[in-house]
């Protein structure tokens, strides 16, 4: 035997404002808690039922003391429903006209563009001439490195290398010599130490 299938939320939403419609009378949510069962509804779905149809505005609400109490009269309901009906119907209305407007649009700027010989014939043309540019950029970057700028910073550089070098040399023969002067004794080693480093520099 197969198992009830259980109400959907649409059909527990009936089911509740149908206590109401049948009643038109004021409740509490307890009451309504009690209520739902009788009609198909289990009490711990209920608050969460009820405050659905208050946020479509199909059941109101309002606190009178410290109780909170619900309805919904059929002719609220009415009310209620052609106001969401021409909402929906003003929204309708605006987006076929959005739509109308958006074919307008696409409809001029597609004026000038009509398939004939002379537009393929410059379509055509265009795609050649981007080829082509595409080409002498490629061609360009193959000689990125005799650009005439690279090559100023490089010699720079070069320029830069060649000064150090001087002087670091520089500061090597002051060090040899003050190494001399103070070190006499150690003269003849500290030559044959630094012809060892000459000679292993590549």
């Amino acid at each position: 035997m197969s198992k009830k299938r259980g109400l959907s939320l649409e059909e527990k939403r009936e089911k509740i404002l149908q206590i109401f419609y049948d009643s038109q009378d004021f409740f509490l949510l307890k009451e309504l808690e009690k209520s739902g069962p009788k009609k198909g509804v289990i009490s711990q779905s209920v608050k969460d039922v009820v405050q659905s149809l208050v946020d479509d505005d199909l059941v109101s609400k309002d606190k009178i003391g410290t109780s909170v109490y619900f309805w919904s009269l059929p002719s609220c309901a009415g009310n209620q429903l052609r106001s969401v009906y021409r909402k929906l119907d003003s929204d309708l209305q605006s987006s076929k006209k959005r739509h109308a407007e958006l074919i307008d649009q696409c409809d001029e700027l597609k004026k000038g563009r009509e398939e004939s010989d002379e537009r393929e014939t410059a379509l055509a043309e265009l795609k050649t001439i981007e080829m082509k540019y595409n080409e002498l950029k490629d061609e360009m970057g193959k000689y990125a490195d005799n650009d005439p700028a690279a090559f100023q910073a490089m010699k720079k550089a070069i320029e830069v290398a060649h000064v150090a070098a001087n002087r670091w040399t520089d500061n090597i023969f002051t060090l040899r010599q003050w190494c001399s002067n103070n070190f006499p004794q150690a003269k003849e080693q500290l030559e044959n130490m630094y012809q060892e480093m000459v000679e292993s520099d590549p």
